[in-house]
C-alpha cells in the first residue's frame, strides 16, 4: 500500500509532467488585412493599430502571387515606397514571416501598389514576463501544509484530467492501470 508521502510525490511528478507539456506562450499569426488580405485601397495602418505584436508572432500576407508581392524595407523605403536595400522579399501569395525581434518592421508591395496603400508598419514588443506563480504564503508554508493543499479539493485533479495524455499519466502513476 502506498504511503501518503509517496502519493504526494507521485502527484507532484504527474503535475510537473503535465505542466511541462503545456505551452505557456503561443505565437499569434496576424493575417494582414484580415479577411480582405493584401490588396490596394485598404487602411493597413488602422489594421496594424488594432493588433498587438510580440516577439515570436507571425505576420502573414495573403494575395494573388501573380499581381502582388511583399518586401521588408527600412523606414526610408517605407516612406518613399522603394525596395532599394530591401531586407526581405516574398512572392508566394501566402507568406508567413516570423517577427523575431522587438522592433518596428516595415513592409511594402514592391510593384508600385505601395503608392495605393499597400504598405504596413508594425511595432513588435518583447514578450511580457510571466507573473510569479509562487505566492508569499506558499514560500512560508510547511511541507505538510503544502501536501494537504495538493491533496484537498478537486482543482489539481481536474487540471490533470484536462487532456487525454494527462489522464493516462495520472492513471499510470497511481497504478490504476
Amino acid at each position: 500500500m502506498a504511503t501518503p508521502s509517496s502519493q504526494v510525490m507521485k502527484l507532484l511528478l504527474a503535475l510537473i509532467s503535465v505542466l511541462a507539456s503545456l505551452s505557456a506562450v503561443s505565437a499569434t499569426d496576424h493575417i494582414v488585412g484580415a479577411n480582405r488580405g493584401w490588396n490596394p485601397g485598404i487602411n493597413y495602418t488602422l489594421w496594424a493599430n488594432n493588433q498587438t505584436f510580440y516577439v515570436g508572432d507571425l505576420i502573414s500576407f495573403r494575395y494573388m502571387k501573380n499581381q502582388y508581392n511583399v518586401f521588408e524595407v527600412n523606414q526610408t523605403g517605407y516612406d518613399n515606397c522603394t525596395t532599394e536595400g530591401a531586407i526581405g522579399n516574398w512572392t508566394k501569395g501566402k507568406d508567413f514571416i516570423p517577427l523575431n525581434e522587438a522592433k518596428r518592421y516595415y513592409f511594402i508591395c514592391g510593384n508600385g501598389q505601395c503608392f495605393n496603400g499597400m504598405k504596413v508598419s508594425v511595432l513588435v514588443h518583447p514578450l511580457p514576463t510571466p507573473p510569479s506563480s509562487v505566492s508569499t504564503d506558499a514560500k512560508h508554508s510547511t511541507p505538510s501544509s503544502a501536501a494537504s493543499m495538493l491533496l484537498s479539493g478537486g482543482f489539481w485533479f481536474s487540471l490533470l484530467m484536462s487532456s487525454s495524455s494527462s489522464s493516462a499519466l495520472v492513471w499510470f502513476v497511481f497504478g490504476w492501470i
